[in-house]
């Protein structure tokens, strides 16, 4: 029977029970900016302008606050070099490029299978 990870003392997380906090970190990565975000930066590390033109659409707050949220986690390293203006860069850590692999398949499926979806 699968724990309901309600109390925080569980054998097993189940993302189908409602208090489960893999419940949050599928609300991270299902988000669209997110998927984006770290696919974008699967051939190395970006600035936010760089990551802002590539992501099309996102604007700059939405783009800050899913960077920051990716970064509290644990998905990405943020570096500022020390220059005028200042440079920063945003980089995949180990956990991002771990994650990378399932979202870079799921990027994947919904090119090719796009024009098989009913609109």
């Amino acid at each position: 029977m699968a724990t309901t990870c309600a109390t925080g003392m569980h054998d097993k997380h189940d993302v189908y029970a409602a208090q489960c906090p893999c419940r949050d970190l599928l609300d991270l990565l299902a988000t669209k900016w997110a998927v984006l975000a770290i696919g974008a930066m699967e051939d190395g590390p970006l600035r936010f302008g760089e990551l802002q033109r590539r992501l099309q659409g996102v604007s700059p707050k939405v783009l800050t606050q899913t960077l920051r949220r990716l970064e509290d986690n644990g998905f990405l390293d943020r570096e500022v070099f020390p220059a005028v203006p200042l440079h920063v860069e945003y980089s995949l850590t180990d956990l991002g490029r771990s994650v990378s692999l399932p979202i870079a398949a799921l990027r994947t499926w919904v090119e090719t299978h796009l024009d098989d979806v009913s609109a």
